[in-house]
C-alpha cells in the first residue's frame, strides 16, 4: 500500500472512481440492488411524490399562472423505476380529479449517457414519451448550467422558464462531491484526504477499487470560510458557534447545483428530496470523519441542515418531519414568492410525509421482511395494498400466500387477483432475479383461476424462451384443458415431454388426449 498526495475532499479521486462506476455499469448498477434502489423507488414513495406534484399543479392553477408546462427535473434518475411510478400515479390522479391544471413535463437526468439512452428505449416509458410528458437529459450536477433535452432536441437556459421548476433529488446530495470541514476552538479547518491504494489498482473495477482503498485525514486551517464575503458565511458561523470538535460535510456542490437550476426559471423552484441526510444541527455535533458507505458505488450523509439554512435565508419555506428519521429523511423546499400560498403543496407534504411517509413505511417493511412467515393473508394483503401493490413485495410473499390459500376465502382470492392485475399495470421491468409473470401465473394456477393463470404464464414464456421450466408447460396444459382449449393443451403437453420425457402426469395426459 502506498500513500499518495493529499487532496481537498471534494477533489479527491474517489469522486472520479464513483463517476467511472456509473458510466461503466449503466442501468446494471441497480440490478438486484447492487446499488440500493427500493427505498426511493417503490410505488409508495413515488405515489407520495405524485401527490406533492399534484398539489403543486393545483396551487399553480389557482394562481392562473402561465400556460407553459411545469417542468419536473429528476436529478440522478438511476434505474428509472421511480420516475415511471411517479408518472403512472400522477396521470391517474389528474384523470381521476378531472381538474383543469397546468400541463407538465417530466425530465429524467443522469450523469451517465448510457442510462439516458437506455431510458429512451425502455418499453414502460414509451407511452409517456408519446404523450409528450417525458424527456431526458444528460446532466452533470457539478458543472452543467443548461438542460439539453434528448427527445425534443431543445435546450433550456437561464431565465427560459415562466413556471417554477420542480426539482426531485433522491439519493443525490449524498453521492456528489462535498467539502469536509472541521471545527476546532471556533476556527474552520479543511480535512484534506490521503488515499491508500491496493497493489495492482489499475486492474481493478471501480467497485473493487472503492472497496479496497482507505482514507486518512490531515487538517488545514481554512480562513476563507470565515471571511464576511464568503457566500455561506452565516451557515459557517453557526457551525463555529455550536459544533466544536465536529466534522461537517458541507454541500457546496449541491448548493451550487440547486442555484444553477433555480436560474432556469423566473419564478423559483420547489425541491423534493429524500436521502440519508440530517437537517437537525444536533446530529452534526461531535461528528466523526466520514466513512464511505459502499454499495457498488459509495455514499455519505447529506447535510440538509446547510441546505435548509441557506434557502430559508433566501426566503424559502423549508419542510422536514418534526420527528427523527430512521432510514430516509424527506424534505421539501418552496423557494418562490409567498410560499405559504402553496397550501395544496404543503397539505400534501403533511399528509404523505409528515404524518406517515416513506421512512415509516420502510420501517414497517423491515419488520414485515423479518416476520412474513408468521403473517396471515389479510395482513399480507393490507401491507401489499399500503405499498401500492409493489412487485418486489409480491415476490417475497408468494410462498407465504401459497401456504395460506387452502383456508382462504373466495373474497381474499379475488383480492389477490385484483392485486396482481394492479401490480402488472404498473410494473417497471428491471434485470432482477425473479420473474413476476411466472410467479403470478403459478399462484393463480393454485387458486384454479385458469384463464388468468394462462395469461401470465404465457407472458413469462414470451419474455424468456431460454429459462422455461417444465412446470410452466404442465400448468399451461392443465389451464388449457380446463378452458376446453384442447389443441393448446396438447401442444403444451408435447413441449413439456420434450423437456422432461419421463414426466408421468404429462404422459398420462397425452394418452388421454390420444384415446378420446
Amino acid at each position: 500500500m502506498t500513500i499518495h498526495t493529499s487532496y481537498r475532499f471534494s477533489e479527491a479521486p474517489i469522486w472520479n472512481i464513483q463517476r467511472a462506476y456509473y458510466e461503466q455499469e449503466g442501468l446494471k448498477a441497480w440490478n438486484n440492488d447492487q446499488v440500493p434502489q427500493y427505498i426511493t423507488s417503490n410505488p409508495m414513495i413515488a405515489a407520495a411524490y405524485a401527490e406533492m406534484i399534484f398539489g403543486f399543479l393545483q396551487d399553480r392553477a389557482m394562481k392562473q399562472a402561465s400556460t407553459e408546462p411545469v417542468l419536473i427535473v429528476e436529478l440522478g434518475a438511476g434505474a428509472g423505476r421511480f420516475a415511471f411510478h411517479v408518472l403512472h400515479e400522477l396521470c391517474q390522479l389528474i384523470d381521476y380529479a378531472g381538474l383543469t391544471l397546468p400541463s407538465f413535463q417530466y425530465i429524467m437526468t443522469d450523469l451517465a449517457m448510457n442510462n439516458v439512452l437506455a431510458w429512451k428505449e425502455h418499453p414502460a416509458l414509451k407511452t409517456f414519451i408519446a404523450k409528450g410528458i417525458l424527456d431526458f437529459a444528460r446532466y452533470d450536477a457539478v458543472h452543467d448550467k443548461d438542460l439539453h433535452l434528448i427527445i425534443s432536441e431543445t435546450t433550456i437556459r437561464k431565465g427560459d422558464l415562466k413556471q417554477p421548476l420542480v426539482i426531485v433529488a433522491n439519493y443525490f446530495f449524498d453521492s456528489i462531491p462535498q467539502e469536509l470541514l472541521y471545527v476546532s476552538e471556533g476556527e474552520i479547518y479543511e480535512a484534506d484526504v490521503f488515499i491508500d491504494y491496493p497493489k495492482h489498482k489499475d486492474s481493478l473495477k471501480p467497485s473493487e477499487l472503492l472497496d479496497q482503498i482507505s482514507l486518512h485525514y490531515e487538517y488545514r486551517h481554512a480562513p476563507e470560510y470565515e471571511q464576511e464575503t464568503y457566500a455561506y458565511r452565516d451557515v459557517i458561523a453557526t457551525y463555529q458557534e455550536q459544533l466544536e470538535g465536529s466534522h461537517i460535510l458541507f454541500p457546496l456542490a449541491g448548493l451550487s447545483c440547486i442555484e444553477r437550476l433555480n436560474q432556469l426559471s423566473e419564478k423559483g423552484f420547489v425541491l423534493i428530496t429524500a436521502d440519508k441526510g440530517d437537517h437537525l444541527l444536533e446530529n452534526w455535533k461531535l461528528a466523526e470523519p466520514p466513512e464511505l458507505i459502499l454499495h457498488g458505488s459509495f455514499s455519505l450523509t447529506a447535510n440538509y441542515h446547510a441546505l435548509q439554512q441557506v434557502w430559508e435565508q433566501n426566503g424559502a419555506l423549508v419542510l422536514f418531519p418534526p420527528h427523527h428519521y430512521q432510514h430516509i429523511n424527506v424534505g421539501c423546499m418552496i423557494n418562490m414568492d409567498t410560499p405559504m400560498d402553496y397550501f395544496q403543496t404543503r397539505l400534501a407534504y403533511r399528509r404523505f410525509f409528515e404524518r406517515f411517509g416513506p421512512d415509516e413505511f420502510y420501517s414497517l417493511k423491515v419488520w414485515v421482511d423479518e416476520n412474513l412467515e408468521s403473517m396471515e393473508l389479510q395482513q399480507i394483503l393490507s401491507f401489499w395494498r399500503l405499498g401500492g401493490y409493489d412487485a418486489e413485495f409480491f415476490i417475497q410473499s408468494t410462498k407465504q400466500i401459497s401456504s395460506l390459500l387452502q383456508d382462504a376465502e373466495v373474497e381474499e382470492k379475488q383480492d389477490i387477483l385484483q392485486g396482481i392485475q394492479l401490480m402488472w399495470s404498473s410494473y417497471y421491468v428491471m434485470e432482477q432475479r425473479y420473474d413476476i409473470a411466472l410467479e403470478a401465473g403459478l399462484l393463480l394456477f393454485e387458486m384454479e383461476m385458469y384463464e388468468d393463470s394462462k395469461r401470465y404464464l404465457e407472458l413469462s414464456i414470451h419474455e424468456d424462451q431460454e429459462e422455461i421450466v417444465s412446470t410452466v408447460y404442465f400448468c399451461l396444459a392443465i389451464c388449457c384443458f380446463e378452458l376446453e382449449l384442447e389443441e393448446d393443451a396438447l401442444n403444451y403437453t408435447r413441449q413439456l415431454l420434450i423437456l422432461e420425457p419421463d414426466h408421468e402426469e404429462a404422459r398420462a395426459l397425452l394418452h388421454r388426449f390420444e384415446t378420446e
